[in-house]
């Protein structure tokens, strides 16, 4: 693939702690990820996307940066790095790396420079401020896992400012040299030969230069995180925020046929701002909006109406049904809906995100209260904030660990590992992970799919029809929501069609009359033969 790849592509998210194994310690590393690139290639995706793997003393897993431009130990070395995008350049894969510019470890040598004394040339280089009048921290920011976002340097007498943890100082994207000083992290990995970024927290990277107080939130409620007491409204998504992200945007473009990807939980009408001026800000900001919606037919058609309106001229759209932060779709809506939602990821306009272990249908995690490791959930327990079951290890085979190590994993596998892993779901023709397969090879063979325009057909409390066309190629998806057998009615212009595929796998090559009927929590695409 070359020549905006990333219009055409899948992306596969892997979590590198949970991915493989190689060393028996208990915790994935590139090595491990590297053996299974066979196994992407048969998956059918173009391109992987793989979370931190930087030295860090992991308080947030590897989004503690101690170090930039290398490689911790737990996961390989840098030569193990350069091996893993060679060899996945060698199968057509491309390899985009997170990029985590928001803040550093507190560890980072630029940090511990920062906080010797007021003067030190790289106190900037952070968000240090005085006390309040009066004393305590100079504003009401709260941070993303609770608790105050401001941490008192006892020897400079100064706070200094995180949106995280505190391990987590933000740095100070108005200093001109923490901006070259990145610029030239990208320049590092984009001569390495990754193929681009996805940049965490993006809408965070500016905050208002008076740093004013937080208005409250008048719908919050003592059952939901402390971070949504207040309204972010000068916290984060500042307008010079655009400013930084071209500059980021130049930087890439410096390179040929890179990709730039933005972590943005915003509204529609805000998020589509982060395509930029004139396009040249992220190529894709993610569009986190299926993670959040309710999942009933209506509301799923009303969102992706909204996101296709507000979609700026010229702009591509993308669509991410799970991640490392949020549960996994099949313990959202249930394993016969995670079916039929990888048939929506995999059939909407636009540039599907899919997360390791959703192909398998990893659900409901059990982790004991000893068993948890998310800071987030150790802050604010009982809130179901946890994001340990989001990232827990893949399940390879039907061995006692799942082929993922031969040492206790760092988190634990689902109780039904033995029969919901790769070796046993890939010979299984009516398995998750075989639909997702075929789903995928339909999918890069119908131009419709990979870059037709969408549209309306139906909806209704429990259906969901869409048209994909590209020229003269028509094909059409049909979702079944609801949890009895629904029947559609074809408009009369719609004739001679077939199903391509069901989401129940048995149905290929079925005519389709005057009538189309879906079975509970079926989806099927079915065009001209």
């Amino acid at each position: 693939m070359s020549g905006e790849w990333w219009r055409n592509g899948v992306i596969y998210q892997i979590y590198p702690r949970s991915f493989q194994d190689s060393n028996d310690d208990g915790i994935g590393d590139l090595a491990g990820l590297r053996r299974q690139l066979d196994y992407l290639t048969w998956l059918g995706i173009d391109a992987l996307w793989v979370s931190p793997f930087y030295p860090s003393p992991m308080a947030d897993f590897g989004y503690d940066v101690a170090d930039y431009c290398n490689v911790d130990p737990i996961f390989g070395s840098l030569e193990k790095f350069d091996r893993l995008v060679a060899e996945a350049h060698e199968r057509r894969l491309k390899v985009i790396v997170d990029f985590v510019p928001n803040h550093s470890s507190i560890e980072h040598p630029w940090f511990q420079e920062s906080r010797r004394s007021r003067a030190d040339p790289k106190r900037d280089w952070y968000i240090w401020r005085d006390p309040a009048p009066g004393g305590g921290p100079p504003n009401n920011w709260i941070s993303n896992f609770g608790g105050g976002a401001w941490t008192l340097d006892r020897d400079t007498g100064q706070y200094y400012h995180h949106a995280f943890l505190a391990e987590q100082p933000d740095l100070n994207w108005r200093n001109r040299q923490v901006r070259a000083a990145m610029h030239d992290v990208m320049r590092f990995w984009l001569a390495r030969g990754v193929d681009g970024f996805r940049v965490d927290v993006i809408w965070h990277l500016m905050k208002d230069a008076a740093l004013r107080d937080n208005p409250p939130n008048p719908a919050w409620t003592p059952d939901q995180p402390e971070l949504e007491r207040l309204a972010q409204a000068y916290s984060a998504d500042q307008p010079e925020v655009q400013q930084i992200i071209a500059g980021l945007r130049r930087v890439v473009d410096e390179f040929d046929d890179r990709v730039l990807i933005g972590e943005i939980y915003l509204p529609i009408d805000r998020l589509v701002a982060y395509y930029g001026e004139g396009l040249k800000g992220v190529h894709l900001p993610f569009n986190f909006h299926l993670l959040q919606t309710p999942w009933r037919a209506p509301q799923v058609a009303a969102l992706i109406q909204s996101y296709e309106a507000a979609l700026p001229e010229g702009a591509w759209p993308n669509w991410v049904l799970g991640n490392h932060d949020r549960a996994r779709i099949a313990a959202r809506v249930g394993q016969a809906q995670a079916r039929m939602a990888v048939m929506l990821l995999l059939t909407l306009r636009g540039t599907p995100t899919l997360y390791y272990g959703d192909e398998i249908g990893i659900g409901v995690v059990t982790i004991a209260p000893e068993q948890i490791r998310d800071p987030w959930a150790k802050r604010e327990p009982g809130l179901g904030v946890g994001r340990d079951p989001a990232r827990t290890p893949m399940q390879w085979d039907a061995s006692n660990l799942a082929g993922f190590s031969t040492h206790e994993p760092w988190l634990p596998l689902t109780d039904d590992h033995r029969t919901r892993n790769v070796a046993v779901m890939r010979g299984d023709p009516t398995s998750i992970l075989t639909l997702t397969r075929a789903l995928l090879q339909y999918r890069r063979a119908r131009p419709a799919l990979a870059k037709g325009s969408w549209s309306l057909i139906d909806s209704n409390e429990d259906l969901l029809i869409y048209e994909r066309r590209e020229g003269d190629e028509r094909l059409f998806v049909a979702l079944n929501f609801g949890e009895a057998a629904q029947d559609w009615a074809l408009p009369a212009e719609l004739s001679g069609l077939e199903i391509a595929l069901s989401t129940h796998g048995d149905r290929k090559g079925e005519s389709v009359g005057s009538s189309l009927r879906l079975r509970p929590d079926e989806g099927v695409i079915f065009a001209p033969p």
